[in-house]
């Protein structure tokens, strides 16, 4: 098998494929042997694994043993043996690399075969779906193997319980919804009590369609957040205003970034409008954000594209699925923005409790892994970002499918009716045909073309996952005509209908270049599963989004140069070279933009990291007291830095306001320093540090108090959480102005990095300052009601 395709792979793949072929050729070596064993001797295995590694053995030395038992078990429970090529692609994962496997090719069950050996080792494995749908229907496909070897299986979708969640992650595998397992993780950083957390630390993680969830959905951070009251006038005011702003005139758009920033004039008009001198001052902070994102929601956002409205409500698309993204909406001010700009009544705002990206969330894992039908074109942002090699898995019968060369035509108008032609044509001898878009504006455009012919389709935009999936599994019937979007059924074949194969297969007609070729590859192998056959063809146009966005100036210079045939069919063979640089110019683009985006939230990763930490801290003590004593010397440093700061001389320093600030922290001591003299900085301290000091032993004195220990835990935990959202949301705004800093030729990761850190040390010391007083309020109150008890006793 593997030698019949060593032409098409380079030597290292070769290679590789060569050590995974002498594994694959031990694992059939012991398919005899495990046939012989009784159902409870199979079973028996498990324990036996288990105690190999407790001796020291490692998962790579049970590979081969594990791997034959699931398949000796998956044959006795769904009657599926697994493929050589199956076999190869579960040694992939192993580890902890991307198996690319054709449509078809099994990939559910070759999730089987690593989820089983890494679970062994009692960490937990997570086997990740892009839908929830597709999570119910893998746990209850392949669930049933791994509960048959001994193993407990579980499942993570939206609407459980915290206890449910919490069984779901005991399990030795759980499945679950991608976004779900991040939504989970920001949760467990929200809770008042450590029991409350559902997550167990992270192991090994298997994705299916990785690319789906890594890079497409990349650019989305997974938001927890809380509601807020904007301001309904001032966006209505914003959003009319907007309308008025002229494209790089009063704001600047870059199509190809989407970054949107104001012009000199836009910011004129700003201030005119509203009576002020300067957009910028700090005061008018506000007022810029509101203005900001009535530009972008006008700018940025397309009606029945990027969003439709449904019933008076913004429901946003999914760009790559073309589906409704129920209960999502945009936070920041962004949605509400789309809302005053359509007219519709404004909801309340999202203001960020927690969030993280998808990158980051999923490195959190020692080991991840993953599937995909397309990946080996992102393999150096994979290589990159997650140090992940694509290694190509070949089919288990070799791939007939023919895909045809693109057919490149002027206008829009003329690729549709050649589409119209096209579709015709195999509609008449009965072969079935599936139609890629890549929006919900565009499969209407589509379908209004077949409509006028007279033809029979069946439209998939928007439509709940289960219908959808049902819908393209019927994709392959005898004269049936499908439009959707690019990718919809991911994760589900389309098996041909009766005489279909005689027919040529199922053709499937991509009506647009997607901004990446692996979105194309993907809707390419919808066709020719398993050895069937199948033919693909682009039927595109110079006027497609993907040339308006990223080669319009290069169009234009070619336009002069072309020769176009009567229907409009440009004829010059140089043109698939054209579209394919506009393809690679917004793949780059793409990458640059997750690139930019992961930089930035690296740097909140990185506080994040600290903050969880710190809550953790909290959360696990015994004496939370205690902890906050640790803090009592070097805030109170802080605060003396800062009213006598080295700029100033002995003689300037406002002693007395910092005794005013120093009583107010250390209740219970005897603070004179405005009638004293320091000679130096050094002295000042080294008094201040004494003072901690003793406040330190008093506040240790009452941790014995009834019930002042959980009331502090409820407190600390309280104070870093109002802070840690009061700086998300600053270090947003921060971001809002990274664009403006990059005209100004400045590196804006670097100012974000520098700025970022200075609000983060003000978060942490408001943090701690806020532990202080709190524990300050306390000792006072307990101080007062002892003296109210003594003057009773003694009168």
């Amino acid at each position: 098998m593997i030698q019949s395709i060593k032409k098409y792979m380079s030597d290292a793949s070769y290679r590789q494929l060569r050590s995974y072929q002498k594994v694959v050729k031990k694992i059939n070596s012991l398919e005899e042997k495990y046939e012989s064993y009784s159902d409870a001797e199979l079973q028996n295995m498990t324990d036996y694994f288990k105690e190999q590694l407790e001796n020291g053995q490692t998962i790579y030395d049970i590979q081969a043993d594990a791997f034959a038992v699931v398949r000796e078990a998956s044959k006795r429970v769904l009657g599926l043996r697994h493929f050589d090529v199956q076999l190869i692609g579960g040694l992939v994962l192993c580890e902890g690399h991307i198996a690319e496997m054709a449509t078809g090719e099994g990939k559910t069950l070759v999730a089987s075969l690593p989820s089983y050996l890494r679970a062994l080792e009692g960490k937990g494995v997570h086997i990740v779906t892009v839908n929830e749908y597709l999570a119910q229907r893998d746990k209850e496909l392949i669930g049933p193997i791994h509960e048959f070897l001994g193993l407990s299986v579980g499942l993570n979708v939206p609407q459980l319980s915290p206890s449910q969640k919490k069984q779901a992650y005991q399990a030795d595998i759980t499945y679950g919804l991608g976004n779900e397992f991040g939504f989970d993780f920001l949760r467990d950083h929200m809770v008042q009590n450590i029991h409350d957390k559902v997550q167990r630390p992270f192991h090994y993680a298997i994705i299916d369609e990785i690319d789906s969830v890594l890079i497409d959905e990349a650019k989305t951070p997974l938001i927890i957040a809380g509601k807020t009251q904007g301001s309904e006038k001032l966006q209505r005011v914003c959003a009319q205003l907007a309308k008025s702003f002229k494209a790089d005139q009063d704001y600047i758009f870059d199509p190809e970034t989407k970054a949107t920033s104001l012009a000199e004039d836009g910011i004129t008009k700003v201030e005119r409008a509203f009576g002020i001198d300067n957009l910028f001052d700090l005061e008018h902070r506000t007022l810029y954000h509101y203005m900001i994102q009535a530009v972008r929601a006008r700018v940025m956002f397309e009606r029945d594209v990027d969003y439709i409205v449904d019933q008076g409500e913004i429901k946003l698309i999914d760009m790559y699925t073309g589906r409704v993204m129920e209960g999502r909406t945009l936070s920041d001010g962004l949605h509400q923005a789309i809302e005053a700009k359509e007219g519709l009544e404004i909801t309340e705002e999202n203001k960020t409790q927690a969030n993280i990206t998808v990158q980051n969330y999923f490195r959190m894992y020692p080991t991840l892994s993953g599937m995909t039908g397309t990946a080996k074109t992102e393999e150096k942002e994979f290589q990159h970002v997650y140090g992940m090699n694509v290694v190509q898995v070949p089919t288990n019968k070799p791939v007939i499918r023919q895909d045809h060369t693109d057919i490149v035509f002027d206008t829009k108008e003329n690729k549709y009716k050649e589409l119209v032609k096209e579709v015709k044509e195999r509609h008449a001898k009965g072969q079935p045909v599936l139609i890629g878009t890549t929006s919900i504006i565009q499969s209407e455009q589509v379908a209004e073309y077949l409509d006028e012919a007279g033809l029979p389709f069946e439209l998939l935009n928007a439509k709940s996952v289960e219908q959808e999936v049902k819908l393209i599994s019927l994709a392959g019937q005898k004269g049936q005509i499908t439009v959707a979007t690019n990718v919809a059924g991911r994760g589900t074949d389309i098996m041909l209908g009766e005489g279909v194969k005689e027919l040529g297969g199922l053709c499937v007609i991509g009506t647009e270049r997607h901004g990446s070729r692996r979105i194309d590859n993907q809707l390419k192998g919808r066709s020719g599963r398993q050895g069937d056959p199948g033919e693909t063809k682009f039927i595109i146009s110079l006027e497609d989004e993907i040339i308006n966005r990223f080669a319009s100036e290069e169009r234009e210079k070619k336009e002069k140069s072309l020769e176009i045939a009567d229907n409009g069919q440009i004829l010059n063979k140089d043109i698939h070279k054209f579209m394919n640089m506009a393809q690679k110019m917004s793949e780059g683009s793409n990458f640059s933009i997750r690139e930019f985006n992961l930089k930035l939230d690296d740097v909140v990763n990185d506080q994040r990291k600290i903050i969880y930490e710190y809550r953790d801290r909290v959360l696990t003590t015994e004496d939370p007291i205690d902890l906050i004593s640790d803090q009592i010397a070097d805030y109170a440093k802080a605060i003396a830095i800062k009213y006598c700061p080295d700029t100033l001389t002995p003689e300037e320093w406002p002693l007395d306001k910092l005794e005013q600030q120093l009583i107010r922290i250390f209740p219970g001591l005897a603070i004179d320093l405005a009638n004293r003299t320091f000679e130096d900085e050094e002295e000042l301290f080294e008094q201040v540090d004494e003072l901690a000091k003793s406040y330190t032993d008093i506040a240790k004195q009452f941790k014995q108090v009834k019930n002042l220990q959980p009331k502090m835990r409820a407190i600390c935990l309280s104070v870093i959480d109002q802070n840690w959202v009061k700086h998300l949301e600053q270090m947003n705004r921060l971001k809002e102005g990274i664009g403006v800093r990059h005209y100004q030729q400045e590196d804006p990761i670097r100012l974000y990095q520098e700025d970022g850190f200075d609000l983060f040390k003000h978060a942490f010391h408001e943090i701690q300052g806020g532990w202080i007083e709190q524990l300050a309020n306390q000792i006072r109150y307990i101080l007062q009601k002892n003296a109210e008890e003594k003057a009773k006793v003694t009168n």
